[in-house]
């Protein structure tokens, strides 16, 4: 791959991945009934080591979940070069922030996104959510 074709793509990664987190995160917070719409059929989310398969029971995993609200800190992409999904357009998206479920108090998470374009649509293939715990200290 040719270096300005590279860095077209991984440019293109960036601004994807911004507009796909909005509104991702949007959809989780506060249109959760929507959220499938994200997921390809065969989607496969793995929530805190929890694997859940297909976009209905994602959609139903999600809407059992208390109310959340996400801020952002950090988001990196990249393009999947070489042999990708179906030979589509194919890009890895990190996260990571602060999430608030209901009157439980924030904690830092970090997801990573596998979206591939289908038409003009970008779906999730993969999605891995995993909450941070924080350490205890120990004397």
């Amino acid at each position: 791959m040719e270096q300005e074709d590279l860095k077209a793509k991984i440019d293109q990664a960036c601004r994807t991945a911004e507009e796909f987190t909005k509104v991702y995160y949007e959809s989780l917070d506060k249109r959760r009934y929507l959220i499938s719409r994200l997921y390809l059929d065969t989607a496969v989310l793995i929530w805190n080591g929890n694997g859940i398969d297909g976009k209905d029971n994602i959609q139903k995993f999600w809407i059992d979940l208390p109310s959340s609200d996400h801020s952002i800190t950090t988001l990196d992409a990249q393009p999947i070069t070489g042999p990708s999904v179906a030979n589509q357009l194919t890009f890895l998206v990190k996260v990571s922030g602060q999430v608030k479920y209901q009157d439980k108090a924030a904690k830092p998470f970090n997801q990573s996104f596998l979206i591939t374009a289908i038409g003009d649509k970008w779906k999730i293939v993969s999605d891995c959510f995993r909450a941070q715990e924080a350490l205890e200290a120990t004397s």
